[in-house]
């Protein structure tokens, strides 16, 4: 994209605060994962208390390592996840994804599948699977540093996204993915 996601807007918004009012149907607290190259601009908009930087002692990026860095600072907390660069998700799907959680407690992730395809960055992740997940970091048994291979890696639970719900899994890649927003 050439610039941070969470910071384009929509309808004068920024995706970032996009994301937070959708998580607002679930009158759940919020936090933002930033870098360290990131905090700054963010803090200019947020305050700081929602912002939870980058764990730096993480070697490494993107996703998993803002999920791992809440975890770490909020080590008995379970997350729910939401990417800023869905800006079509419907938040009925939120409340389904919870209710899912609150039903059935045998699973440490909650998400959906897309096509049999999981759509790990909205998704529950419970604070005991991702303490199995950081454990595994830790002593070098993570082979790979993605969110769909930690998923392989703990309990998780697939809801099939539901056909007219497709659209609301679009993520945005590319200043030319935007036209009609």
């Amino acid at each position: 994209m050439g610039k941070d996601k969470g910071l384009l807007k929509l309808e004068a918004k920024t995706w970032a605060q996009t994301a937070i009012d959708k998580m607002a149907v679930l009158a759940l607290p919020v936090v933002l994962s930033v870098n360290s190259t990131q905090y700054s601009e963010y803090a200019a908009i947020f305050p700081s208390s929602q912002l939870v930087k980058d764990d730096e002692s993480l070697l490494l990026k993107g996703p998993l390592c803002g999920v791992l860095s809440i975890h770490v600072q909020y080590p008995s907390e379970d997350l729910f996840v939401l990417a800023c660069d869905m800006p079509l998700l419907d938040p009925v799907l939120l409340k389904e994804l919870y209710t899912h959680y609150s039903s059935q407690h045998t699973f440490d992730a909650f998400v959906y599948s897309n096509d049999k395809e999981p759509e790990p960055l909205c998704g529950i992740y419970k604070a005991n699977g991702l303490a199995q997940i950081l454990n595994l970091y830790r002593m070098g048994q993570l082979s790979r540093h993605s969110m769909k291979f930690m998923l392989e890696h703990i309990n998780s639970s697939f809801i099939p996204l539901p056909q007219d719900q497709k659209a609301s899994f679009r993520n945005f890649n590319a200043h030319a993915e935007l036209n009609g927003l």
